[in-house]
This record gives structure tokens, C-alpha cells and sequence, in this order.
């Protein structure tokens, strides 16, 4: 990869996020906590002097990212490929409700979580191959130092394409809010490094 370095973020806390509600491709606003942390996003890049913004068509991530762009003056890029796992019939469900709605297939989630899909919805998997096409468009489009702005289901496939790591490593991962990853393609070291 010609990369320097790559930076995946995700974006600012949601309301769906304060009531532990699975959003998938569905969207909800910005908290007020969201946009600080979005702000606190644009001062970042800036610091580590990014030269390319690229963001899921999501409006959670879009409106994240429209400030980081702006901070460092390039055109946001969308990518569709970006968007987060499709939750299909869960989306919008807290997990209480799924396992009411659909008794015990969200508990066999855990015999395979990476090929397990949502029901009508995408898989770790799938969304694998998204990732994929998604780093090779950023890659592209010559960014030697990009940050990627995203969600944290998605975002974890976009770290094992970069890091070229192993599903299930990288499947333990979180991504709060405020946690950028920095990875190094060269050396696949990846630094959590928070915008706080």
C-alpha cells in the first residue's frame, strides 16, 4: 500500500448510540456529546496533518466528517462502500427487542461471528469485501495520509484490510467514539490514539 499512514475514525456519538439501539444503515442525529466529539475530530486531522477525508454516505458519519475536511481544506470524499453492516430486520432494534422478535438467533451469533448475517441484512463478511474495494479507492486516489470516517462494524473490517489482520483479532476490537486507529501499512502497526 502507498500509504504513510491511514487513520480510521468513527463518528460522533448518535442518539440511537445513548439508547443502545442498533442503526446499521438507518440513521439518528448527533448528540450534543456527537459534535463535540466531531469537533474534536477536525482538530486531530489537523494536528497529524491528513491530506484526504473520505466518509461513509451515512449522515452520522457525513456530518462527523464535513468538519474534518473543512479543517484541513480538501473536498470530502463519500464512498458507498463505507456504510456501516446492514443490520437488516434488526436495524433499529435494541438487543432485548431482536431476541424478542427473533428468539435465539442473535445468540448464534457467537458459532461463527464473522459469516454470521443479520436477518435480510449483511454479514462481517460482507461487509469484508466492501472494505476491501473501499481501502483500494482510497489508495487511488494518491492520500498519503487519509483518515477513513466510518462506523465501528465496518470500521473493523477496514482495519484487518489495512493491518492485514486475522477476522476474529480484529472482531475483539472496540472503537469508541473518540479512538482514532493510526495504521502503518508498511509495518502493520496499528497505535490507538484518542482526538480528547
Amino acid at each position: 500500500m502507498t500509504f504513510e499512514a491511514l487513520y480510521l475514525a468513527r463518528h460522533g456519538q448518535t442518539a440511537w448510540n445513548v439508547q443502545r439501539r442498533w442503526q446499521g444503515q438507518l440513521d439518528s442525529p448527533l448528540t450534543e456529546q456527537g459534535r463535540q466529539a466531531a469537533m474534536a475530530l477536525a482538530r486531530f486531522v489537523v494536528e497529524h496533518s491528513m491530506d484526504a477525508v473520505f466518509s461513509s454516505p451515512l449522515t452520522r458519519a457525513q456530518s462527523t466528517a464535513t468538519l474534518a475536511a473543512e479543517a484541513v481544506g480538501v473536498e470530502l470524499r463519500v464512498l458507498p462502500d463505507l456504510a456501516e453492516v446492514h443490520h437488516g430486520d434488526m436495524a433499529g432494534l435494541t438487543a432485548e427487542e431482536a431476541d424478542c422478535r427473533f428468539p435465539g438467533v442473535r445468540a448464534s451469533r457467537e458459532d461463527d461471528k464473522y459469516r454470521w448475517r443479520f436477518p435480510g441484512g449483511e454479514s462481517y463478511a460482507d461487509a469484508d469485501e466492501r472494505a476491501a474495494r473501499a481501502v483500494l479507492e482510497v489508495q487511488r486516489s494518491g492520500a498519503r495520509r487519509p483518515v477513513i470516517v466510518s462506523h465501528e462494524m465496518i470500521g473493523r473490517m477496514l482495519l484487518r484490510q489495512v493491518a492485514e489482520l486475522e477476522p476474529r483479532e480484529t472482531l475483539r476490537r472496540t472503537q469508541p467514539h473518540h479512538i482514532v486507529y493510526r495504521v502503518v501499512p508498511a509495518t502493520r502497526d496499528v497505535s490507538e490514539l484518542s482526538t480528547t
